[in-house]
């Protein structure tokens, strides 16, 4: 079942995703060759809980990091540890936290220091496909509809599209139905109503679409070792359209 927020819960959402918004603002600025995972991680916790929000990501089934940190090839789920960021990485932060019991889950893909042409490409064009995907977001549209923008903008870019993973509902669990996938048929799915909240995010590859899981039961790569990018907005569903809940 998918849950209609009240007012209260928007607004408490509101407050985790203005947080999210700002601990990506945060880490983007610490960023640069030298710093480890670990670090980066480290300073996700403390600033999370100095905002008086909780890591929905620590402890997660297992998972034992404050943040997902994902690196290169790696599509989501990096765990932080000794690992050093160089010139020219891509590094994909995806922050989830709750407040009050109330969940938002963020990502975004940076850049450190000189990358390649096909990096920079990569991701604008799946930052792109995110906005395309929301575009389709207002009462009465379908569920496929984002799935269908997103899977046509990204293959019009020739990038691979992960199935495996999915954007998801959100609210009082982090992940909630249904599973919205970056990949489908326009008209067809649930039918969208004002004030459901929805996480939407497109991991495309520079390469093929498939991927596997390391042996650490977490991290997920990309099949033929080329990069991924994964962007990432918790949204609320309008009467006329969308409002982001972790922009700002």
């Amino acid at each position: 079942m998918v849950s209609i927020k009240s007012d209260r819960e928007i607004e408490l959402m509101k407050y985790a995703g203005h947080i999210n918004y700002l601990c990506h603002k945060y880490l983007e600025s610490k960023l640069r060759p030298g710093i480890t995972t670990g670090e980066l991680d480290k300073l996700a916790g403390e600033f999370i809980t100095s905002h008086g929000c909780i890591s929905s990501s620590l402890g997660y089934e297992g998972y034992p990091g404050n943040i997902c940190i994902s690196v290169n090839d790696e599509v989501v789920h990096g765990i932080g540890g000794k690992r050093k960021i160089k010139n020219g990485d891509i590094v994909s932060l995806d922050i989830c936290m709750s407040y009050k019991g109330y969940h938002s889950d963020s990502a975004a893909t940076y850049p450190v220091g000189t990358i390649t042409k096909e990096k920079e490409e990569l991701i604008k064009n799946t930052k792109d496909a995110l906005m395309e995907g929301l575009k389709m977001v207002k009462e009465g549209a379908k569920l496929g509809d984002i799935s269908n923008a997103i899977e046509t903008y990204a293959h019009r870019h020739h990038l691979g599209v992960v199935e495996e993973l999915c954007g998801h509902g959100i609210g009082t669990e982090l992940h909630e139905d249904p599973d919205i996938p970056n990949f489908g048929e326009k008209g067809t799915g649930l039918t969208l109503k004002a004030g459901m909240t929805f996480a939407i995010e497109p991991m495309l590859n520079l390469g093929t679409k498939h991927v596997y899981m390391l042996d650490d039961d977490w991290t997920i790569v990309t099949a033929d070792g080329k990069p991924s990018a994964h962007f990432e907005h918790t949204v609320l569903v309008t009467k006329t359209g969308y409002k982001i809940l972790t922009g700002e």
